[in-house]
């Protein structure tokens, strides 16, 4: 049986670190908001008095009768599966550590522009996005793409965990392409400290299975309904 991916539509969002995994590695699954009645079945799935353990949002994954949440701890799961987290219980242990991490990243960055609250529009709450723009820039941006540089410095190796691709390499690619969308300018500079990152991120776009969902229609294009957005306004 395929796995089945629960995400919205219309954007990338958290579910990319998933669909990225799935496509790295070649496996069968199915993006279900992207099938007739999709998004109908995961709020149905997702409301079902019938589930015991129902997760908090998505995206989740459903893989026979297990339910499972968070796109961490979706990957944990799947890693070991599609040879994307490391042989030993140490890789697989650290592959989730540095995709938490990532976790937070990814937060830190949409927090940016709701920093009050995900209710709300970005327009009610301009002036302290812009606040937290310069506070994200500044300091939290580079202090995480330096965290990165420092591991693969001391992995010597292109890839996070080892010597293979793993999906924190995959999930890292993904942030680096979000940072360049989102805050061109900022990341520019922040990235020319960090060739390494650099480097990781051009490898994973040159990978045959990546490329090819890079270049298909599959892969959601940047929108301003995503997780990270571009306003210019915030890129300083």
């Amino acid at each position: 049986m395929a796995y089945e991916l629960h995400y919205w539509t219309g954007i990338q969002g958290r579910g990319e670190f998933v669909r990225l995994a799935f496509e790295a590695a070649g496996a069968k699954y199915t993006d279900i908001a992207h099938t007739e009645g999709g998004m109908q079945r995961m709020q149905r799935k997702m409301a079902d008095p019938k589930l015991a353990r129902p997760p908090f949002a998505c995206p989740f994954l459903v893989d026979g009768k297990r339910v499972i949440g968070q796109a961490a701890l979706i990957l944990h799961y799947i890693g070991p599966k599609l040879d994307l987290a490391g042989a030993s219980k140490a890789d697989r242990l650290w592959t989730h550590q540095v995709q938490l991490t990532i976790a937070d990243f990814a937060t830190e960055a949409h927090d940016v522009h709701h920093p009050v609250a995900s209710s709300l529009y970005y327009e009610d709450q301009k002036p302290e996005a812009l606040r937290r723009a310069l506070e994200f820039r500044t300091k939290r941006m580079p202090k995480f793409m330096q965290w990165f540089e420092t591991i693969l410095e001391r992995n010597k190796k292109p890839h996070l965990v080892g010597g293979k691709l793993s999906y924190a390499d995959l999930s890292l690619f993904q942030m680096v392409a979000w940072m360049r969308y989102g805050f061109p300018k900022a990341s520019a500079k922040v990235l020319k400290k960090a060739p390494l990152v650099r480097a990781l991120h051009d490898g994973v776009a040159q990978h045959k299975r990546i490329a090819l969902y890079l270049a298909s229609d599959r892969r959601t294009p940047f929108n301003e309904d995503d997780l990270f957005r571009k306003y210019p306004e915030l890129d300083g």
